[in-house]
C-alpha cells in the first residue's frame, strides 16, 4: 500500500464547494463515468429490512484511471485533466477536480478498483482509498495485472453516514437521474448509452414529453440538432447547447423563448465539427476575429436565425395542440362561450370562434393570460360578435390595443383571420353539399323510383345516417330494432349501468320502430328553470306506393301506447314525438289535422299529455329542409359563388331555391 498526500487539509476540502445534495454528490461520480469514456453506468445498492444501506457502488466501462499520473489526477485538488468534460445543463463537470470528494456528505470511506490499458497495451488493476477524517491523502494498493481484458472504473462506498436505502429506491431519485443525464443518453442513443439502477435501465423518456431531430445543412457544413420538450422545468431559462464532433459543449446560448408560453420546457442540442474550433466570448456581439470562429461568423448568425424560427414552430404547435385545448377546455367548463343554438349553422359558429381563439392564444397567449371568467366571457363574447360580421379584421385592431404585436406576429394573426374564415365557409359548404345530395338522392326514390323502393332496404338506409333531416342533435338509439333491444340502447346512451341486459314482458316488445333518435343535451323545462325535459323522437317510414291513413296512424299510436305503459320510458321528464313519413295523406289524417289545429302544430295528428303524433309527406320534409337551409346560407352571409361552388360539386338546387338565392346575392345580401 502507499500513500499519497494532496496539498491542501481536509478542512479546506470539506470547505471547497462541494455538493451539499446526497443526489448531486451521486451525479459527480456518474458524470466522471461518462467523462473516463463509459458508455454504460451502473448503479447497484442493497439495504437490510430496516432501510440501512448494506453496499453501494457505482460501476462504469471507461478508460479507467491510469497509475501513471495518478498523481496528476488524485494529488490535484481543484485541478482536472478533464477539463472540457459534459453537463447536464451546460456547466463542465469534473474541471475543478473536487467531485471525487463528494462521497463525503453521504459516507466516510470511497475506494475506487479501476483498470487501465498500459503503454505497453497491458490491463493493470489496482486500487485507490479515500477516508473522509483524513480526505488530504489517499492510497493506492493491490496493483496487479489484470485478468479481465477490459478498462472500467468502481467506486464502492462504505460506512454510511446521512443516506439510507429508500433514498435511493424511489421515484424522485429515478427522477432526478432522468433530468440529469436525459439529454446525454438522448444524444448518444445511437451509440447506446445506458444507465443501470441495480440491473433496471433508466427510463429517461419518463422526463421527456416531446423530441424531434432535424439536419441543417449550411455551406460546407451540417448542423444535427436535436430538440427536446421536458415535462416539467428544468431551470430559469433555456438554452441552445453548441457541441462539437466529440459531443462536448463549447458554447451555450438563450433561445429567448423563455416567456410567451407557460410550461414551454425545452432545450435544443446542436452538434457539428463547425464548432471543433470555434471560440465563443462572453460578448454576445463581439468584434470580428479572423483567428477563430465566434457569435459574429455569418454560419453562427445564419443557423441561429433557422434554430429560431425551429423553436418558433414548435412552440406554436406546443400552444395549439395542448395549452390551447386546455383554454377551450376551461371555458366549456366555465361557461365562458356564449349560448349557441342546437343547429348546424350555431355548431359551425361554435367551432369557428374555437379555432379563431386557438389561432390567437398561439400567436399570442398574453390575450387570454390572468382574465377572470367576466373578463374572458366579455372579450370571447365580442370575439364572437365581430367573426359574424364582415368585421372580422377588426380582431387585429382590437388585439393590437390589448398587447404589442412585432410585425411577424401581426402578419401571423392576419393571415390566422383570414385562414379561419376560409375554414369556416369550406365547412359549411361541405355540409350543405353533403345535405342537398341526400335530399336529391330521397327525391329519386320517392318520386323517380316509385315501384322500386321500398322503407327497409331503401329509405331507411338513407335515414339511419341522415336523421339531422327530423332534428339537429341528435343520437341515433336504434334503426329497424325490436323494443327490448331498443330500450338497453336507450339506457346505454343515458349511460345506465346495467349488469345484465332489460328484458320486456309484453307481446308488444317485438315491435321494431324504423328510427329512434334522441338528443344528445336535454332542453330547458318552460314550467321550472332549474330542470330539463329529455326529447326523443321515433320515426316510422312509408314506401312511396302506400297512403298514409287510419292504420298506419293506427300503428304509430300503439307504439305510443306502448311507451305509455312501459314504466321505464314514461317519466314526464321525457317528451316523445312520433313522426310518421309517406308519399302521400288520406282524408283520414287531413281530418286529424283540422282536430289539432288549435293547438298551432303544423302536421299535429294526436297530442296526449307529453306525447305527440305528426304525420307528413316526404313533400312537406323536402320543403321545411329546404327553408331551414335558405336561412342557414341567407344568415352565413356567403360569397356570391356559393352556388356555382355547390353546383361544380355535382349539388344542383331545385329551381325555387336557386333562384331565391340569386335574388338574395343580386340584393346584395351575399358578400
Amino acid at each position: 500500500m502507499k500513500k499519497h498526500t494532496t496539498k491542501i487539509t481536509s478542512k479546506s476540502i470539506e470547505g471547497s464547494g462541494l455538493p451539499s445534495d446526497y443526489k448531486k454528490a451521486i451525479a459527480e461520480y456518474l458524470w466522471n463515468g461518462f467523462d473516463a469514456g463509459a458508455s454504460t453506468i451502473n448503479i447497484d445498492f442493497s439495504a437490510n429490512s430496516i432501510g440501512t444501506l448494506e453496499s453501494f457502488s457505482i460501476s462504469d466501462d471507461g478508460s479507467g484511471i491510469s497509475f501513471d499520473n495518478i498523481s496528476d489526477t488524485f494529488g490535484n485538488f481543484m485541478v482536472s485533466l478533464k477539463a472540457n468534460s459534459f453537463s447536464e445543463t451546460g456547466f463542465v463537470k469534473g474541471k475543478k477536480g473536487k467531485g471525487r470528494y463528494s462521497f463525503s456528505i453521504f459516507c466516510n470511506k470511497a475506494t475506487w478498483r479501476t483498470i487501465f490499458k498500459t503503454k505497453e497495451d497491458k490491463f493493470l488493476e489496482y486500487n485507490i482509498q479515500i477516508k473522509k477524517e483524513n480526505s488530504q491523502d489517499f492510497e493506492t494498493f493491490d496493483r496487479v495485472i489484470s485478468k479481465e481484458q477490459k478498462t472500467g472504473t468502481k467506486v464502492i462506498f462504505e460506512d454510511f453516514t446521512q443516506i439510507y436505502g429508500d433514498l435511493l429506491d424511489n421515484e424522485e431519485f429515478e427522477k432526478f437521474l432522468a433530468n440529469e443525464f436525459g439529454w446525454f443518453l438522448y444524444l448518444n442513443k445511437e451509440r447506446d448509452f445506458k444507465m443501470f439502477l441495480n440491473n433496471i435501465s433508466l427510463d429517461y423518456f419518463s422526463v421527456i414529453d416531446d423530441a424531434d431531430e432535424k439536419d441543417i445543412p449550411i455551406g460546407d457544413y451540417n448542423f444535427k440538432v436535436s430538440y427536446i420538450r421536458w415535462k416539467e422545468k428544468i431551470g430559469d431559462k433555456y438554452y441552445y447547447y453548441f457541441l462539437n464532433d466529440e459531443k462536448k459543449q463549447v458554447f451555450r446560448k438563450h433561445t429567448s423563448f423563455n416567456n410567451k408560453a407557460v410550461d414551454f420546457h425545452h432545450s435544443l442540442y446542436i452538434e457539428s465539427t463547425y464548432f471543433d474550433n470555434f471560440n465563443a466570448t462572453k460578448e454576445d456581439n463581439p468584434t470580428f476575429d479572423f483567428s477563430d470562429k465566434n457569435q459574429t461568423d455569418v454560419t453562427f448568425r445564419s443557423l441561429l436565425e433557422l434554430l429560431n424560427e425551429f423553436v418558433s414552430e414548435k412552440e406554436k404547435l406546443f400552444i395549439r395542440n395542448l395549452k390551447a385545448n386546455e383554454l377551450i377546455e376551461s371555458y366549456n367548463k366555465n361557461k365562458v362561450f356564449p349560448v349557441f343554438k342546437n343547429n348546424s349553422y350555431d355548431h359551425l359558429r361554435k367551432i369557428d370562434l374555437e379555432n379563431v381563439i386557438k389561432e390567437l392564444y398561439s400567436v399570442q397567449p398574453k390575450i387570454f393570460q390572468s382574465l377572470t371568467i367576466t373578463q374572458s366571457k366579455t372579450i370571447v363574447g365580442f370575439l364572437n360578435l365581430l367573426l359574424d360580421t364582415e368585421q372580422r379584421e377588426s380582431v387585429l385592431t382590437i388585439v393590437e390595443n390589448v398587447v404589442k404585436l412585432t410585425d411577424d406576429e401581426r402578419e401571423e394573426l392576419a393571415k390566422t383571420l383570414k385562414r379561419t374564415n376560409l375554414s369556416h365557409i369550406n365547412a359549411l359548404i361541405k355540409l350543405l353539399e353533403n345535405r342537398f345530395n341526400v335530399v336529391e338522392i330521397l327525391k329519386t326514390l320517392i318520386f323517380d323510383l316509385e315501384k322500386f323502393t321500398n322503407e327497409r332496404e331503401h329509405i331507411q338506409k338513407v335515414i339511419e345516417g341522415n336523421y339531422w333531416l327530423f332534428g339537429e342533435q341528435f343520437h341515433l338509439i336504434s334503426a329497424d330494432k325490436n323494443f327490448e333491444i331498443l330500450l338497453n340502447n336507450y339506457f346505454a346512451h343515458l349511460e345506465i349501468d346495467n349488469k345484465k341486459p332489460e328484458t320486456i314482458d309484453s307481446k308488444e316488445k317485438l315491435k321494431r320502430p324504423d328510427i329512434f333518435i334522441s338528443r344528445k343535451s336535454d332542453i330547458p323545462d318552460a314550467t321550472n328553470n332549474d330542470l330539463t325535459i329529455e326529447e326523443n323522437i321515433i320515426v316510422e317510414l312509408k314506401r312511396p306506393s302506400i297512403v298514409i291513413g287510419s292504420e298506419q296512424f293506427q300503428q304509430v299510436e300503439r307504439y305510443l301506447r306502448f311507451i305509455i305503459e312501459e314504466e321505464r320510458f314514461n317519466s314526464l321528464r321525457r317528451n316523445w314525438k312520433f313522426i310518421l313519413v309517406g308519399k302521400k295523406v288520406d282524408d283520414y289524417i287531413v281530418d286529424l289535422y283540422e282536430n289539432q289545429k288549435n293547438k298551432g302544430q303544423k302536421y299535429l295528428v294526436q297530442s296526449i299529455r307529453n306525447y305527440e303524433i305528426y304525420a307528413m309527406t316526404w313533400d312537406d320534409l323536402f320543403m321545411l329542409f329546404k327553408i331551414k337551409h335558405k336561412h342557414l346560407i341567407d344568415k352565413l352571409e356567403f360569397k356570391s359563388d356559393v352556388i356555382k361552388k355547390l353546383e361544380e360539386r355535382g349539388v344542383n338546387l331545385d329551381k325555387d331555391a336557386s333562384d331565391e338565392l340569386t335574388k338574395i346575392a343580386t340584393n346584395g345580401q351575399l358578400n
